[in-house]
Order: structure tokens, then C-alpha cells, then sequence
């Protein structure tokens, strides 16, 4: 399985939304800027996310993107599959025609892996994720670099 900006990048934008889920909506620029990604490639998947009842889209001032659920009720096999990425390591795709319209000789093993990693990714929150120690030293650091906008009082302060 290899997988594409589309899932690292959802996964990524959905902790870092998660991290600030306390302080209200969060915009995509924030997103984007503090954690190196395309705007329009995460308005993109956002709604998807949206679509998939992941997110939530808040207008106006203020305005943003918010978690649809708690943390510990969205796993990362929720995120990946919300962004149409697959969990599935066989050739196929699963349809079982890998050689000549046929099964192969390793189309079990694959489709176990495939499973195995699906519920590996599933049994992963965003509650768990954020409460890693390493996940929180990163986002210090991030935060602590002048990127991130707040808003207080009307006034944005960077």
C-alpha cells in the first residue's frame, strides 16, 4: 500500500484541527500555513471530509472548520477512507482477478495484510494521536513559530 498526499495530508490537517478543537473554528489557512500544505489542495479534501461527516464548515468572521465529532470517535482509517484512498496492498483491488482473470498465488496474504492494516489505522483516534507526547512537541514548536493567526478582540495578531 503506498499512500498519496491526498490521505497524508487529510490525516495531517485532521490532527492539527483536532490539536486546536478547543479554541473554535479553525481556518484553512491556518491549517495550511502551519503545516506546509496547499490551500486549495485541503479546500479539495475538506469537502470530502465535510461530505463524510467529519467536519463541520462555520461562516463569517470567525469562521472555519471544526471537528463533527469527538476526537476519540474519529480514527484514521475514518480520515483516509473519507478522502476515497484505499487501505488494500492486493493488485486487484480486491476483485480477485490479479493473474490472467484469476486469484493469484498471494492474493490471501495480501488481503490479510490489507485487513491488518485497515484495523491498524482504525484503533488509531485523533484522541490518541494527540495525546502522544512526540505529537505535542511538534505542535509547540509550531505554535510557537509565527505562522499561526488568532483572532481576539477583532483584531488578528500573528
Amino acid at each position: 500500500m503506498k499512500l498519496s498526499t491526498k490521505g497524508r495530508y487529510a490525516v495531517t490537517a485532521m490532527l492539527d484541527l483536532a490539536l486546536h478543537s478547543s479554541t473554535g473554528p479553525v481556518a484553512l489557512t491556518e491549517i495550511a500555513n502551519a503545516q506546509g500544505l496547499s490551500l486549495s489542495y485541503l479546500e479539495q479534501l475538506f469537502a470530502r471530509l465535510r461530505r463524510n461527516g467529519l467536519v463541520e464548515g462555520m461562516r463569517g468572521p470567525g469562521g472555519g472548520y471544526r471537528l463533527a465529532r469527538p476526537a476519540a470517535a474519529i480514527s484514521v482509517a475514518d480520515i483516509i477512507t473519507a478522502v476515497d484512498e484505499n487501505v488494500d496492498v492486493t493488485r486487484c483491488a480486491g476483485r480477485e482477478n490479479c493473474q490472467d482473470g484469476e486469484r493469484c498465488l498471494t492474493h490471501d496474504l495480501w488481503t490479510d495484510l490489507s485487513r491488518q492494516l485497515y484495523e491498524f489505522l482504525d484503533a488509531i483516534t485523533l484522541e490518541k494521536l494527540v495525546s502522544r507526547p512526540a505529537v505535542r512537541e511538534v505542535a509547540g514548536r509550531q505554535e510557537a513559530r509565527p505562522l499561526r493567526t488568532e483572532v481576539r478582540a477583532d483584531k488578528t495578531v500573528a
